[in-house]
Parts: C-alpha cells; sequence; structure tokens
C-alpha cells in the first residue's frame, strides 16, 4: 500500500485541492437538512413567507455550489488519475526496455501486452474515481452523522447500530473480489496472448494451411466462455451486501418513527430534517461498500503490475561508461563462453577470435551449433558467462547501449517491419535523416530504384511486419536501414538463407555494398556468400573445430569441407 501512495506523491498538491472540495462539498451539502427543520417547525406553522422565501433560495443556492464543488473535484481527480496511469504505463514500458532478450524469449508477448493495455487499464478506474470516491463518501459519512448528532443523539444511535455488520462484509467481499480478478487478469493474458499469435499475418497463414482455422476458433470460443462466467463472478462479488444493505437503511425510516413515537420529545422538523439525513447517508455508504470492493480487487492488479517493475535487469549499463570519441572497429573475444539459464550446458565453450578492422570474418557451422548466439554477444543482447567481448580493446559491459547500439549494426534473417511507410522504417535507425540520406542508404542496399517505381515511393507502406514486399526486398531494407545508422561493425545473421538463387544475387550485391569500410561479421547458410571471408571459423556443439581461409579449410577436407559438398548438392538439387 506504502508503494501505491508513492505513486501520488508528486501530484500531493492536487490532492490536496481535492481532498479540500470534497470537505466543502460535504459540508456544504449538510446545510440542507437544518434549512428543512426550519421550514417545517418556524416558517411554514408561523407563516412567514418572508423566511420561508429566505430558506429556499438557500436550498437553491446549495444545490449550485454542491454542483460546482462536484464538477471542480471530479475534473481535478480524474487529471491526477490519468497522470499516474501514464506515470504506471511509462514507468512498465521503460523497465521493460531494458530486459534482456532472455526475458521476451520466455514470455508471451500477448501477456506483456496485457500487463499494460488490460491491467493498467483496470486499474484506471479504481485511481481515476475510486479513490476520490472514496475520500468524499468518508468525508460525506463523518460529516453526516456529526449533522445526526447535533439534530438527535437518540435517532443517531438508532441509525449506526448496523454499520459494524456492514464493515464485516465489506472487508469479507473484498477478499473475495481478489481472488476472483486475479483469476480474470490471467484468463485476460491468456486469451491475449491467444488473439495475438493467432491473429497475426504469421499465425493466420499458419492456421490457413494447417487447416486449423476452425480449431482455432472453437479454442478461442472456449476460453472467451471462461472469461464471460469470470467476468460474471466479478461483476455479482459484492452485490448480495448491496443489495442488503439498501434493503436495511431504507427501512431504517420505521425505525425513526417508532423511536420518534416513544421518545414523544422530538418535533416533526426535526425527523424529516434526520430522514432527509438518513436518505443522504445511505448514497456514500453504498458507494463506500463499492469502493472498498474495488480497491481489494485493484491491489491485485497493482500487484501483477508491481511484479513486473521488479524483475531485475539483467543487463545494465554500467553507471560509468566508457566514451571513446572514435571506434575504429577491431573485434576480439577472449575465451568467450555461454550458456542459457535453464540449459545445464554451455552453447559456446572457449571461443577466442580477433577480427581487425575492417577485417570480415565468416561464421558457419550446423543448426544449433552457436552461431546466432555469438552473434547476438556482440551488441550485448546477452552477456558472456565468461571470458570479454571487446571493441578496439573495450569491453562491450563497460560501453554506455548508445555508443554499442551506434557501434554495432545487425541484419538478421527475418528482419522487423513496422506497419508505416518505408521512410518511417529507415529513419527508425536515425530519426533525423534527410531524405538524401535516406536514398542514399537505399542505393547501397540496391532498393532504391524498386522503391521509385512503386507509386508512393518512399511513403509506400510496408504493411504487417512488411508483407507488402517479399522477403529478397525486406532484406534490402533492412540492409538499408543499418547502413543508414552507419554503424562501425556490420553483423550478418544468415541474411540470405531463405531466398531464392536469383534474390540472394541481389541481396549480396547490397550486402557487399553495405560492407565497404566496415568490420563485418558474416553467419553464413550459403557458404558460397563467404568465400572471400578474411577468415572463417567452423563452429560445432559451440566450439570452434576449424578456422582459416576458404581455401585453408577445404584443404583440410573436415567439417568445412563437408559443409560446402553438401551445400553444393543443395543447389544442383535445386
Amino acid at each position: 500500500m506504502r508503494r501505491i501512495v508513492r505513486l501520488f506523491r508528486p501530484y500531493r498538491w492536487s490532492l490536496a485541492l481535492v481532498t479540500a472540495l470534497v470537505v466543502a462539498s460535504s459540508v456544504v451539502a449538510l446545510v440542507n437538512p437544518f434549512l428543512i427543520r426550519e421550514v417545517m417547525d418556524v416558517a411554514l406553522p408561523q407563516g412567514r413567507m418572508g423566511l420561508l422565501t429566505v430558506l429556499a433560495i438557500g436550498m437553491v443556492l446549495v444545490a449550485i455550489a454542491n454542483s460546482l464543488f462536484g464538477l471542480w473535484q471530479i475534473y481535478v481527480s480524474t487529471k491526477i488519475g490519468q497522470r499516474v496511469m501514464h506515470d504506471l504505463r511509462a514507468a512498465v514500458y521503460a523497465h521493460l526496455q531494458r530486459m534482456s532478450l532472455s526475458f521476451f524469449t520466455k514470455t508471451r508477448t500477448g501477456e506483456v501486452q496485457s500487463r499494460i493495455a488490460n491491467d493498467i487499464g483496470r486499474m484506471q478506474a479504481t485511481v481515476t474515481t475510486t479513490a476520490t470516491t472514496l475520500v468524499s463518501n468518508v468525508t460525506a459519512v463523518i460529516a453526516t452523522v456529526v449533522a445526526m448528532l447535533l439534530l438527535d443523539w437518540r435517532l443517531t444511535i438508532a441509525s449506526l447500530f448496523m454499520l459494524p455488520v456492514f464493515a464485516w462484509v465489506s472487508r469479507r467481499v473484498g477478499t473475495k473480489g481478489r481472488d476472483v480478478t486475479r483469476a480474470r487478469q490471467h484468463q485476460l493474458a491468456s486469451m491475449s496472448s491467444m488473439v495475438q499469435e493467432s491473429l497475426s499475418v504469421s499465425g493466420i497463414l499458419l492456421g490457413h494451411t494447417m487447416g486449423r482455422s476452425r480449431a482455432l476458433t472453437e479454442h478461442f470460443a472456449a476460453e472467451s466462455g471462461k472469461l464471460a462466467d469470470l467476468e460474471v463472478r466479478t461483476d455479482m462479488v459484492g452485490r448480495w451486501s448491496q443489495s442488503m444493505l439498501q434493503i436495511t437503511l431504507a427501512s431504517m425510516p420505521a425505525v425513526l418513527y417508532w423511536v420518534t413515537g416513544m421518545t414523544g420529545s422530538i418535533s416533526i422538523g426535526t425527523l424529516v430534517a434526520f430522514t432527509t439525513l438518513q436518505l443522504t447517508l445511505l448514497r456514500p455508504a453504498v458507494q463506500l461498500l463499492d469502493a472498498g470492493v474495488d480497491i481489494q480487487t485493484s491491489l491485485e492488479l497493482f500487484d501483477r503490475i508491481f511484479e513486473y517493475l521488479d524483475l531485475p535487469v539483467d543487463i545494465a549499463e554500467p553507471k560509468d561508461p566508457v566514451a571513446p570519441e572514435k571506434l575504429c572497429g577491431e573485434l576480439r573475444m577472449h575465451n568467450v563462453s555461454f550458456s542459457y539459464e535453464g540449459t545445464g550446458r554451455p552453447t559456446l565453450n572457449a571461443i577466442d577470435v580477433t577480427v581487425p578492422a575492417g577485417g570480415k570474418l565468416a561464421i558457419v557451422g550446423e543448426t544449433g551449433s552457436g552461431k546466432t548466439t555469438l552473434s547476438y554477444l556482440i551488441p550485448r543482447l546477452y552477456d558472456v558467462s565468461s571470458g570479454r567481448v571487446t571493441i578496439d580493446g573495450i569491453d562491450v559491459r563497460d560501453m554506455s547501449f548508445e555508443t554499442l547500439t551506434a557501434a554495432v549494426g545487425m541484419v538478421a534473417q527475418e528482419n522487423y517491419l513496422f506497419h508505416a511507410s518505408v521512410a518511417e522504417n529507415l529513419r527508425f535507425a536515425k530519426p533525423d535523416a534527410t531524405d538524401e540520406e535516406l536514398v542514399e542508404a537505399a542505393k547501397i542496399a540496391h532498393i532504391h530504384d524498386h522503391l521509385m517505381s512503386l507509386p508512393d515511393g518512399y511513403d509506400t507502406l510496408v504493411g504487417e511486419r512488411g508483407y507488402r514486399f517479399s522477403g529478397g526486398e525486406k532484406q534490402r531494407l533492412a540492409i538499408a536501414r543499418a547502413v543508414l545508422r552507419d554503424p562501425t561493425i556490420l553483423v550478418l545473421d544468415e541474411a540470405t538463407s531463405a531466398l531464392d538463387t536469383q534474390t540472394e544475387r541481389a541481396v549480396q550485391k547490397a550486402i557487399d555494398a553495405a560492407t565497404v569500410g566496415r568490420t563485418t561479421i558474416t553467419i553464413a547458410h550459403r557458404l558460397s556468400t563467404i568465400r572471400e571471408a578474411d577468415e572463417i571459423i567452423v563452429l560445432d556443439c559451440g566450439e570452434i573445430v576449424e578456422r582459416g581461409t576458404h581455401e585453408q579449410l577445404l584443404a583440410l577436407g573436415g567439417h568445412y569441407t563437408a559443409l560446402v559438398q553438401r551445400d553444393a548438392n543443395m543447389v544442383d538439387a535445386a
């Protein structure tokens, strides 16, 4: 609870204003019963029309003032709530951006989206209205009880004897509400994940080609049915207790009439004023029970958000990063080993490689030999388990993320493109890039002429995940995006493995142009693309088993030769 309170600390003066407005509104609202008593006991019985007019005008003015205070209070409290929600969303998003690739490989995207959208969205009502309603109604109840005591203490005791029971019921209902909310949010996250996976372009393609569309629809219907049941349970939590409260409070006037008859010393005006106060007490009492339930259930949502905010950042930026004026691009791996969490075996073991500035290193090996993992260590998507990765002698762990990402560019086998224009996708690498720089990068990537042949040119929308472009075109756009950032080191992770021969040639031209003057690390599936590398290393089970030039490795007649022969056979078969 203290942690939740800290979220509101930056807005404490606005909260003070809300509190003042709440108190003012509650106090003003309580003037009416006393005006009513004067009307019933003095103005009407004595026929004093002047006094009656003043009292009537007073009632109207009280209503106007109460409404104005209420509107001002709602505006300020809603603004506070929205700012707190904004702060929370931004904090969660910023924290997740700091998480390593390891977290996202273990977490469903829909789960992350559900925490940010659904959980925080559901908390919004509590923060923007429930908290203020709680304060407002507590103040109203206290002020109403004080007014009741001023009118008649005997009627007050008769009106409030059920309050301890209501407090107990509210606590029990709140606890049950948290349990239902926890189950509901887990189910909502599961369904969000299913929607995100099955209704993406890739999911639709898979479902249609595998004939699983009907099965996916039935599965979604089942999950939606579970959510519907939980929504009903969520909505019904506390409804029976609210009904009991309303019935009891609505029956209280009968009790007041009975007490008045027993005492015989209470005036009609006092009784009417007290009945009005009792009705005034009904609304905040019911809303207090609602607020108590809402706050109890929202605590589970806060717990889910704080769970993400408390995730440890396993790859942190150094406190005092080294900031070299210029990097030449010498890359070294000093006896590097790496293991994925929970695998129980090393993915890479004792890797020792040096790539001079401007040099070209190729990495080959069977699937699962550790090639891609090795490339991930260079831009620090993962940290080494032991050893060091250095650029110009500086450990990458000692560099700021800004310096490192400026120095290392990556082009993967499957590159992500946003559902935006070509220009916007390219400028993701360099937001302030000029049109001329975009054109130059596109020319280097051999994609400019194709873009100019399109009706909208660089303003062409690429579609969801770039599906309006072919595989080769997406690869060349990714190369252009990497070139635009002008990295010192360029990592190419099987950038042509999924392309046909003709498209591969076009992409290879783009790669050749992009790698001029840069230190280049190429992970190759088709070995014809790496014959000109300065050095080729062959990985097997995470270890370097062979190294040398293309000719030197062929002369060994070992792993590399077998890979080349297999590659040649696949080309012949195609």
